[in-house]
């Protein structure tokens, strides 16, 4: 029973077995065919001898005899001889194919106790070949999706620090009597208090837009309409900063294909970090172009400030989650480093693209971005 359960549990035996079974079926089928056949085989050869030599009784037995008895022999030492090659050939082949699948079981063991850098060796291009690529493969993405958990951890960790630590600050010195129960000082822990509300909505947005999860209710949207209604959101902060804003959209641009409230979402986000990184008396220019011949069928959104600028460092990391152009701006004036890559993921899950280019420091930047053109019913 055990030799049994064995034989059925291991792929290598399976194989081993398969091959043998195909080489005594084949020697089985040999041998059949060869004792049916030989008889009339050796009539047929005898006749053509006695038209040669003559009829002789005993000469024809005894030939009948020793041919047989030569087939007989033949049949068994190459019998012999196929069984022993079928054993050699059939360990190999079985240790070709399960050696590689033994290697992918080990190493998928040590994927699933956590250890995501393990690989297994890629020999030739078959299929065993392809599997070990695309479990390399998944081990990588299993990698980075495992990196990017222990760094959404330290950054959220590093985003709660900073209001909870506040918040204790000031209830420890209300606790003794440092802190005067007065309206200013609840009203420092209600800033902090929506901080951390505003911290846990962004992540609640941050984690349905990686996962895909981003509700749209697409409808056809005046480009210079959503302009307009950003521009009054945020108008009064740009006045307030003596930052200008200027709007620069033509009036005949196709209606975009957009969820409304999802696209002013992104012109917010862009918009209050072009106003974050520009000083006092800097521009920010909003701008819409209409469907070109190099961009068909999308019309292309920028927003362009004279601010701080990016290093090409930064360039290509700016829409990664807490990640701050200017390290040495504060938590609080900063914001969560979230937002652009809320932005990046809504414009995405549009059908649209979004980068972000930048002369170099202090030669402000540009982000832009890209919605597909309406379709128009006739």
């Amino acid at each position: 029973m055990m030799i049994g359960d064995s034989f059925r549990s291991r792929l290598g035996w399976k194989l081993f077995l398969s091959h043998l079974l195909i080489v005594l079926v084949g020697s089985l089928v040999l041998g059949v065919v060869a004792y049916l056949h030989a008889p009339t085989a050796f009539t047929h050869h005898v006749l053509r001898m006695q038209m040669e030599i003559g009829t002789d009784p005993a000469l024809e037995t005894g030939l009948r005899a020793n041919f047989l008895a030569a087939i007989r022999e033949i049949l068994s030492v190459s019998g012999v001889v196929a069984a022993a090659a079928a054993l050699l050939v059939s360990s190999f082949v079985a240790w070709r194919i399960v050696g590689p699948i033994r290697s992918l079981t080990s190493a998928s063991k040590r994927i699933a106790g956590g250890d995501y850098r393990e690989r297994v060796e890629v020999a030739g291009t078959d299929e065993i070949a392809q599997l070990a690529q695309s479990f390399n493969d998944m081990a990588s993405a299993l990698d980075a999706t495992e990196k990017r958990r222990m760094e959404l951890i330290g950054d959220l960790a590093h985003e709660l620090k900073t209001p909870l630590t506040t918040i204790r600050a000031i209830m420890e010195g209300l606790a003794d009597n440092v802190l005067p129960a007065d309206t200013e000082t609840f009203l420092d822990v209600q800033r902090e208090t929506r901080r951390l509300q505003r911290l846990a909505d962004e992540m609640r947005e941050l984690s349905a837009a990686e996962a895909g999860a981003i509700a749209l209710e697409l409808a056809p949207a005046k480009p210079g309409e959503i302009v307009r209604r950003s521009v009054e959101r945020l108008g009064r902060q740009y006045s307030d900063k003596n930052v200008e804003l200027h709007v620069d959209v033509p009036d005949n641009l196709p209606d975009v294909a957009a969820d409304h409230e999802r696209i002013l979402q992104v012109f917010i986000n862009l918009l209050g970090n072009a106003l974050q990184y520009t000083a006092p008396g800097g521009v920010v220019t909003i701008r819409a172009r209409a469907p070109s011949r190099h961009i068909p069928r999308v019309v292309r959104f920028s927003v362009a400030d004279t601010g701080i600028g990016i290093s090409p460092d930064d360039i290509t990391r700016v829409f990664e989650r807490f990640y701050r152009v200017e390290k040495s701006r504060s938590r609080a004036s900063g914001g969560s480093g979230i937002g652009l890559t809320i932005a990046a993921h809504v414009v995405r899950a549009h059908g649209g693209t979004i980068q972000a280019e930048s002369a170099g420091l202090d030669k402000g930047s540009t982000f832009s971005f890209t919605l597909p053109v309406a379709v128009t019913r006739s």
